[in-house]
């Protein structure tokens, strides 16, 4: 009998063990069924389940990922939560799906100190951590800057089947971060719609090589989602200092622009 007992009891432990450790079984949440949702769950191999708002959009998320669903107000746990909601929506979804993890919360939102800040509220006793993939899902794999609160196994994983992908997973700090994106999305963005604002139409044997970039520049920007760019203009600065340059350029003698265009030049210096 106490044969038995024990063998039963060394089969349950097993079990635990490798619900806990193998990624493989790691029973993920993705909460937002956009296009970010959809690329992380289609980017691992674990069990994933969405939940969204608009249930509709869940249903299509899950069955495009080969996927399940559950409704927004579900109590179910799961290993890992993953937040993919728009910026403005990061905290309020943080503190309502936060608590559904039993090992790690991680975002793919785009903006890591306000995500950050909220994971170590409503996620105090599991890992967490917030990645920025830096493409759009068509454009996979690409860099993906990580900043983790409290690591863990779990975030381990999420990082490993990243890099599996194909993914450039890096570490950096949320400051660093979110400072990068005042120029590297918001100023960017604010750029490439002026251009694309002031630009006339002009015969396509008229072009140049620096015009034809521009114009498939704004081309790709505008292909997007205008409430995902308008998100962006909102967390992080930077069109003002683009609109500031502009209106210089502008009124620029012939001395003044010479400055100016040397001023434009790449920098070596990749601290400031």
């Amino acid at each position: 009998m106490t044969a038995r007992c024990d063998a039963v009891l060394k089969a349950a432990n097993e079990r635990l063990f490798i619900g806990q450790s193998d990624p493989a079984r790691m029973e993920t949440l993705v909460v937002g069924a956009g296009e970010m949702g959809r690329w992380f769950a289609s980017t691992t191999t674990w069990p994933v389940t969405f939940t969204d708002i608009d249930a509709a959009a869940a249903a299509t998320a899950a069955e495009a990922t080969d996927s399940q669903t559950v409704p927004i107000d579900s109590t179910e746990t799961f290993d890992l939560v993953c937040i993919a909601v728009p910026i403005p929506a990061v905290e309020d979804a943080l503190n309502a799906h936060a608590p559904k993890a039993t090992r790690a919360v991680i975002d793919v939102t785009g903006v890591m100190e306000p995500a950050l800040a909220a994971m170590d509220d409503y996620a105090p006793d599991v890992a967490y951590a917030s990645l920025h993939p830096l493409f759009s899902a068509s454009n996979a794999p690409g860099n993906v800057p990580i900043t983790i609160g409290r690591d863990g196994s779990a975030i381990d994983a999420v990082r490993t089947a990243l890099a599996d992908a194909g993914n450039n997973v890096f570490e950096c700090t949320a400051a660093e971060h979110d400072k990068a994106m005042r120029t590297i999305q918001s100023a960017t963005h604010a750029a490439v719609l002026a251009y694309g604002l002031a630009a006339e139409p002009v015969p396509e044997r008229f072009q140049t090589g620096v015009s034809a970039d521009l114009d498939a520049l704004v081309e790709q920007v505008t292909s997007g989602d205008a409430r995902v760019y308008a998100d962006i203009q909102d967390a992080f600065d930077g069109a003002d200092r683009v609109a500031e340059a502009a209106e210089a350029v502008a009124s620029a003698d012939h001395d003044a622009f010479t400055t100016l265009y040397e001023q434009a030049a790449p920098s070596t210096d990749t601290d400031h």
